[in-house]
């Protein structure tokens, strides 16, 4: 099994510079390992490129990273060269994560065509060859059915070897066995298909959807799923005294019971002991050992973070 780290999914302030600073220094101090910036256009948060070098600027060990950029909002000639030049300033402290896009008031507000998923997946799977080329080979050519590429120059080279991680996730079985060929840290989500937050995706996030999500990652992984890290992205990861009596006020409101909130994989709640308890079975159970929480979850979570970082 893979040790743990932790990460905070974290938007920002987004009147006051300093607070952001003060945000990534403080994760990097409780020991987490990453900072990831989320990428929508209708949320009050920074725009994930700034946040993320503000915050590597800011700190010397965080991770900083994006969960996810939507494929979609940049040509991946411009993202690769972006990413490339904040993985250099940054010594090789950046994770890439990319989606092909979800959430559809991003598309409605901005005026972007909300393809089917299919079309925006396949969108994605030839930005990562492209993007995968600058890094590796410092060029790319590609035609393909979406970009046209000729002789795109990879510059500057990464700090990483063939360029950072990359991290890819979803609910569904093509965007994860598009993630098992490419990402360094696949993440294992509830489905997102209807492009809102409803009761679909509370029916998606039972412990059996999500084991099934992994042995499609582990079945066209080919012999490179023991190299990969498994991610957990919360839903809610709060430190409470009693875990039922808390969850059986706010789990209605997701159209879930306290009990199938107890078993779902993104769901952590109840004092420090025991959440370290439900972890570690669900490191054993589905191989999670990178969790990620949220910005207003960071203090309360940090014992959490104490007791397992490395273990």
């Amino acid at each position: 099994m893979k040790r743990f780290r932790f990460g905070v999914q974290a938007s920002g302030p987004t009147d006051a510079g300093d607070q952001w600073v003060e945000i990534a220094r403080r994760a990097e101090s409780l020991g987490y390992s990453s900072l990831l910036v989320p990428d929508h256009l209708d949320n009050d948060q920074f725009s994930p490129v700034v946040a993320m070098t503000a915050a590597a600027m800011a700190t010397s060990t965080l991770r900083v990273g994006s969960l996810v950029f939507d494929n979609d909002y940049r040509h991946p000639v411009v993202l690769a060269r972006e990413m490339a030049t904040l993985d250099v300033i940054s010594q090789g402290r950046l994770e890439v994560g990319m989606g092909a896009g979800w959430r559809r008031s991003d598309y409605d507000q901005s005026g972007i065509v909300y393809d089917r998923p299919g079309i925006r997946i396949g969108r994605l799977s030839e930005a990562l060859e492209i993007m995968s080329s600058m890094w590796r080979d410092g060029s790319a050519t590609f035609r393909g059915n979406h970009y046209i590429v000729e002789g795109a120059i990879g510059m500057p080279r990464p700090f990483s070897p063939n360029g950072p991680p990359l991290t890819i996730g979803g609910g569904g079985r093509k965007i994860l066995e598009l993630a098992s060929r490419h990402a360094q840290i696949v993440g294992i989500n509830a489905s997102l298909t209807a492009g809102v937050i409803n009761a679909d995706v509370v029916d998606s996030a039972s412990p059996e959807r999500f084991l099934e999500r992994i042995e499609w990652v582990r079945q066209s992984s080919e012999n490179r799923f023991d190299q990969i890290e498994l991610q957990c992205l919360t839903l809610v990861a709060q430190v409470v005294r009693n875990s039922y009596s808390w969850l059986s006020e706010v789990a209605p409101a997701f159209g879930a019971t306290a009990e199938q909130a107890m078993e779902t994989p993104i769901v952590l709640a109840g004092p420090v002991n025991e959440i370290i308890e439900t972890l570690q079975a669900r490191r054993e159970r589905f191989g999670f050992s990178y969790w990620v929480i949220h910005q207003q979850e960071m203090e309360d979570f940090a014992p959490v973070v104490a007791a397992l970082d490395g273990k």
